[in-house]
């Protein structure tokens, strides 16, 4: 008989238990998948099948048949010498069965996989799987190590292979500060612990909310930190956590002294502070002699300064409480940027209970004095209490803020306890709600822990005898200046800072400014009491903190006196030739010879934190 034609069919009456496609020439293929079931046996796993048409049986075909099952046969002899060809006859004939589509008698065989060894379908399969299993396992953990080397790579580089051009300009920062004398009031160098923790993994954690009340969970460990550092901000300044509160999670003393503003005062709410050209902070409410508005105190709220007695330099306490009395700040501050002198609390605490303001001190500029105890504290007087905290503390940038708990002082005058006839502070909560989330989001976590290590330095005696070896300093440095005619604002100095009024010399504080950096001598120019505004300020401040963490001594700042004269006249003499606008800096000999001095002079001295 002839062969059956070969047919397009179509296999759609079995969609779940097959997958078939048609080839070019016209025939079928497909694979039933491990879901199909036979009546004979069970089939565990997809098993690739063959589709053939069935043939009529002719001489030719039997011949051609016997021949190729002989080859098949050949060697097939088990280890008795019996012929395993029945065997192997029975076996393919179970592999195919016979049956037909649209009338086409159809064979379907089933391809079966080499097992010499004789080991049962069942077994075969459960092998086959065993080793598809360890392939994939072995897989997955190549893939896995792979993913670890690549987190590796790009996770555990160095900053000079992950970014040289950083690593560049980090590196001339460092020896501009190595080379350099560090004369800025505000700036000082922390110690290695400090840089650690700066740098370390707290960076990677969110923490808005306060201890035992944040938004994000997994703060377990952020909470002690955060608890520990409050706990040492309390030891530093010798206050009793019954009686005061504090928060370490302002990024600046800028932002304390706003959240204070925001926490107790509406918009349009009255505040009073020093005048900046007097020494005060332009976050206490600065406005320019034009009428510009400078910060957000002055922004949001109105704003009225006191100033300076322009002869003395020194506070002038009656006008001071003829302005407050008139008009009536919610909220009185005192402290300041610039101001070299002794604040006399008491006075002010005075002037607030007759006014029923709340009295608030910023002590950013001298908070490791008063930790230390070399100058009057704030804390037996003031209401709040807000400060960077590095500038003398060699901490972390960034700010705090200490306020009042508990019950009311009743000597503090009825207007005090006015309104809701309450006689317990409540800052706390309205503090808090105003640092976050009022201004903030979550907190640094890696400032906080850096603070910490600051503040537990603070309570040392080493600590005390530094901030001791500070005021010595800044005492002789102003001696020395002041032996040379320079004119310092009040005369001289009771903390870590002096004013150097510029304005005889015929000098301009950014012109000197500006030759000191020539120089490497970093200072900053500042506003004079009856200066007409701060864009063309007559004077410099000079603060001892920085090059007294280096190892200097009275000897070594008189040297330092030396140089700055010298930037003086340097200076004076620029400044005439370009008619007292010196433009763009140039270098000149005299420059080169200074700053070949100044670099010889500081590279003596040790950086805290680095090698070099």
């Amino acid at each position: 008989m002839p062969r059956a034609s070969r047919s397009n069919v179509s296999l759609g009456f079995l969609p779940h238990s097959s997958h078939h496609s048609q080839l070019s020439d016209g025939s079928i293929s497909f694979q039933i998948d491990s879901s199909f079931h036979s009546s004979s046996r069970h089939i565990v796993s997809s098993v690739p099948l063959q589709l053939m048409e069935e043939q009529t049986t002719t001489e030719s075909n039997i011949v051609e048949l016997n021949n190729q099952q002989q080859q098949r046969n050949v060697g097939s002899v088990d280890l008795n010498g019996e012929s395993k060809i029945g065997d192997e006859e029975d076996e393919a004939e179970k592999d195919v069965d016979n049956f037909q589509i649209l009338g086409h008698p159809m064979c379907l065989k089933r391809r079966r996989d080499d097992n010499s060894s004789g080991a049962t379908p069942e077994s075969s399969s459960s092998s086959t799987s065993s080793k598809r299993c360890q392939i994939e396992q072995s897989g997955q953990e190549r893939s896995l190590e792979s993913r670890r080397q690549a987190v590796r790579a790009w996770g555990n580089q160095s900053l000079q292979a992950a970014d040289p051009d950083i690593f560049d300009i980090l590196e001339k920062e460092k020896q501009r500060q190595y080379k350099g004398i560090e004369l800025i009031a505000s700036e000082n160098f922390v110690c290695k612990a400090v840089m650690e923790a700066l740098g370390s993994h707290l960076t990677n954690k969110y923490s808005e909310g306060m201890p035992g009340a944040r938004y994000y969970s997994g703060n377990q460990y952020i909470d002690e930190i955060e608890i520990l550092c409050c706990q040492r901000a309390l030891t530093a300044f010798g206050l009793d956590s019954e009686n005061w509160g504090v928060n370490v999670q302002p990024y600046s003393c800028t932002s304390a002294n706003f959240a204070v503003y925001t926490g107790l005062l509406s918009p349009g709410d009255r505040i009073m502070g020093l005048d900046t050209p007097s020494g005060g902070h332009t976050s206490h409410g600065y406005y320019t002699p034009n009428g510009k508005k400078v910060s957000g105190a002055s922004i949001f709220f109105e704003s009225l300064s006191y100033k300076v007695n322009p002869q003395t330099g020194i506070i002038d306490f009656e006008k001071l409480e003829e302005r407050v009395l008139d008009f009536r700040p919610k909220i009185l501050i005192c402290g300041g940027s610039s101001y070299p002198r002794d604040w006399e609390y008491a006075k002010f605490r005075q002037i607030a209970d007759k006014s029923g303001a709340v009295l608030m001190c910023d002590m950013a500029q001298i908070s490791g004095l008063i930790a230390a105890k070399e100058c009057a504290s704030p804390f037996d007087f003031c209401d709040i209490v807000t400060s960077t905290t590095h500038k003398s503390l060699r901490g972390p940038r960034g700010g705090i803020i200490f306020y009042r708990k508990g019950l009311k002082p009743g000597v503090r005058g009825k207007l005090l306890n006015q309104g809701d006839g309450s006689y317990k502070y409540d800052f706390e909560e309205k503090i808090n709600f105003a640092v976050c989330p009022a201004l903030q989001g979550g907190p640094h976590n890696n400032h906080i822990a850096a603070l910490a290590i600051a503040l537990k330095q603070l309570a040392t005696p080493d600590y005390k005898a530094y901030m001791q070896q500070v005021k010595k300093n800044a005492q002789a440095l102003a001696s020395a200046l002041l032996k040379r005619n320079c004119k310092l604002v009040t005369g001289g100095t009771d903390n870590h800072l002096v004013l150097w009024d510029l304005r005889n010399l015929g000098l301009t504080g950014k012109n000197f400014e500006k030759v000191c950096e020539m120089c490497h001598i970093t200072v900053n120019k500042i506003a004079i009491f009856d200066d007409n505004g701060s864009l063309t300020p007559g004077g410099v401040r000079i603060g001892t903190p920085a090059m007294t963490t280096r190892g200097c001594l009275e000897s070594d700042f008189e040297t330092m006196a030396e140089f700055l004269y010298r930037a003086a006249q340097i200076t004076s003499v620029m400044q005439q030739r370009e008619h007292g606008k010196m433009g763009k800096a140039f270098l000149n000999k005299d420059i080169v010879d200074l700053r070949a001095q100044v670099e010889n002079f500081a590279t003596q001295f040790a950086m805290p934190g680095q090698e070099m």
